[in-house]
């Protein structure tokens, strides 16, 4: 609808997958899962629920109507109890039975938990597109010499690869960040409305093995090993945090590449992907703007802020259970997957089509590299008898009327500078032969290698499909 806000991540940004995972009718289904697996256990256990009323449930999960519960929840202002009834209305012989001994937090908390999950591992494969472009990349250029920044100042060489490589580091960080955050959710089960399994010790009877038993049925049902060991009436909020900082953890590292890209772009080394008739700018046709790279930015800032609501939250969970939690939660949490998701996306596009414009590179190479060279330089001369600091002193002049003259338009002449110096003892020709960019950038193809090295078992079987962007 044209007349209704409607998010961008969702009309122009996130996935089909995380848009369904997050939709209402993966939440609801999820809720008579959770009520099918109940029913089930309970009946397992001894209490008076029969097949035929699971069966009926089981019958009924995704039959969802949802005006019947729009409808009943303006009547009884609460959501889940307008899904038990609208579930009761398709399934009458369990309508009795549907939410036996629960709380509403069994359906809310636990399909939240299961929803995350199976985000963080959607997450976790396009992650792992990312880290598969990057590695090829890496492995491409790793030997490729290119002027080295720091402080955005030219320093010494480096090369395109190894550059690469620091991005494909912070990359992989995230990767283990997100595996901590998968390892440690656990179920949070039935436990009552304050975390006691109070009702279950009347409906078992006191037999506390079959509440044990019971949880961990229904854990298993939906791939969980564990339930917490202890909580109130909801999961613990940590896990939210948790959660949050590892989706934070990949836009840093996202914002971090693109900026580089950003910046690299403006002197035309590398540039992002860019179609045959995509347009820059409305006013300026031959500009190549990096919007994907500036959007990853954008997107990344999104979610680092977002990220700051789940510490909020669970600092402030009142001893069992407070409700502040709820409507911060349903946009932060959903919000958050979702701008990673598009995130990672363009992430994917923008690494499986990087541009490296070499002649580009080998000219700021070669405008630099005298300077560069010059302690090698040096340090030559000093073989050939010169006076090391009276060699430094020359250098340090020359350096600076080259640089002055650079300034004003014209081109690197501190070779023959130093030429001209008698004491330096060196020809024009000769400094030229220690130019050779391949000698001065250590060892960066070796430290690629080793990074790649670590990385290859991360990535068998996984694909370097770029991702398909929507705008």
């Amino acid at each position: 609808m044209t007349d209704r806000y409607e998010s961008p991540l969702s009309s122009r940004y996130a996935s089909r997958y995380m848009l369904e995972l997050f939709s209402q009718d993966t939440r609801y289904r999820t809720w008579r899962r959770l009520w099918v697996a109940l029913a089930k256990a309970e009946m397992s256990l001894g209490l008076p629920i029969t097949a035929g009323q699971v069966a009926e449930l089981e019958a009924h999960i995704e039959d969802i109507d949802y005006d019947c519960v729009s409808r009943r929840e303006k009547e009884v202002r609460h959501d889940v109890m307008a899904h038990v009834y609208a579930y009761g209305q398709v399934a009458p012989s369990a309508a009795g039975i549907i939410h036996l001994g629960a709380t509403s937090c069994y359906v809310t908390d636990n399909a939240d938990l299961i929803i995350y999950r199976d985000a963080l591992r959607y997450l976790r494969a396009e992650l792992l597109k990312v880290i598969a472009n990057l590695s090829d990349f890496a492995e491409k250029y790793k030997a490729l010499p290119t002027l080295g920044y720091t402080h955005y100042q030219p320093a010494q060489l480096v090369t395109v690869g190894k550059r690469a490589s620091l991005w494909l580091q912070d990359f992989v960080s995230d990767l283990g960040e997100i595996d901590f955050a998968i390892e440690n959710i656990r179920f949070l089960g039935c436990r009552g409305t304050t975390g006691t399994e109070a009702s279950f010790m009347e409906l078992f009877e006191g037999n506390a093995s079959k509440i044990d038993e019971m949880n961990r049925m229904i854990a298993a049902d939906f791939g969980f090993k564990e339930c917490f060991d202890v909580c109130g009436q909801t999961y613990p909020r940590k896990v939210d945090s948790r959660i949050l900082n590892a989706l934070s953890s990949v836009a840093q590292s996202c914002y971090r590449m693109a900026n580089d890209i950003r910046l690299l772009q403006h002197d035309r080394q590398i540039e992002e992907p860019f179609e045959k008739n995509q347009i820059g700018s409305s006013a300026m046709a031959y500009k190549r703007n990096p919007m994907r790279s500036e959007r990853i930015c954008s997107l990344s800032r999104f979610l680092m802020a977002d990220a700051m609501n789940a510490p909020m939250t669970a600092s402030v969970q009142w001893m069992e259970r407070t409700l502040d939690d709820s409507a911060n939660r349903r946009i932060s949490m959903p919000e958050g997957f979702l701008c990673a998701d598009a995130i990672l996306r363009l992430a994917q596009n923008v690494t499986d089509g990087l541009r490296v414009n070499e002649k580009v590179i080998e000219k700021a190479v070669k405008e630099y590299l005298p300077f560069i060279a010059t302690e090698n330089l040096m340090m030559e001369a000093v073989k050939r008898g010169g006076d090391r600091q009276q060699l430094h002193e020359l250098i340090r002049r020359c350096s600076m009327e080259a640089t002055a003259r650079m300034k004003e338009g014209e081109s690197c002449d501190l070779l023959a500078r130093l030429a001209a110096e008698k004491e330096f003892g060196l020809t024009e020709a000769e400094m030229n032969e220690l130019l050779d960019p391949s000698l001065y950038i250590g060892r960066c193809p070796e430290q690629v290698d080793a990074l790649l090295l670590k990385i290859k078992p991360l990535l068998s079987g996984v694909s370097r499909d770029s991702a398909e962007i929507n705008l």
